[in-house]
């Protein structure tokens, strides 16, 4: 009986040895899983993120590129309006060139609101640029198609 009974009794270690391992098994898998899990979860969270980050970072370059597109725009503008400026000047000073030497005083004066610009010519003696009672230029179309100037 006693072979029998260390033999049962060493079966049972087995057995118990067994369980064990088996519920060591167990409390490792569910470690194991919950790490996943977590890894998972943040891994979620993460995506989340930056995808708020990815918006945010989108509409401020949609903005910027907006902003970029009125800047250039107005510098468009602006460059045209330069070279109609630069164009008025250079005619200007092509006038001053013809009208010469001698004591003239010129002064412009610009309306930009209209588009136009206009000179005036001051001071400088009589001869032929006194002439302040002749129009130099029309500005409208007289009513009566029958007036004579």
């Amino acid at each position: 009986m006693d072979s029998s009974s260390g033999g049962a009794s060493s079966e049972n270690a087995v057995d118990q040895r067994k369980r064990k391992r088996m519920i060591s098994n167990r409390d490792s898998a569910r470690r194991s899983r919950a790490r996943k899990q977590k890894h998972l979860d943040d891994l979620v969270a993460q995506v989340a993120e930056l995808r708020e980050d990815n918006s945010r970072i989108l509409a401020g370059l949609n903005a910027a590129a907006q902003n970029f597109a009125g800047v250039e725009s107005e510098n468009a503008v602006l460059r045209a309006q330069m070279a109609e400026l630069s164009h008025r000047l250079r005619s200007l000073e092509e006038i001053l060139g013809f009208l010469g030497g001698g004591d003239l005083g010129v002064a412009f004066a610009a309306a930009p609101a209209y588009g136009m610009s206009e000179l005036a010519v001051f001071g400088g003696g009589g001869g032929l640029w006194n002439c302040s009672s002749q129009p130099i230029m029309m500005g409208a179309a007289p009513a009566d198609p029958g007036f004579l100037y």
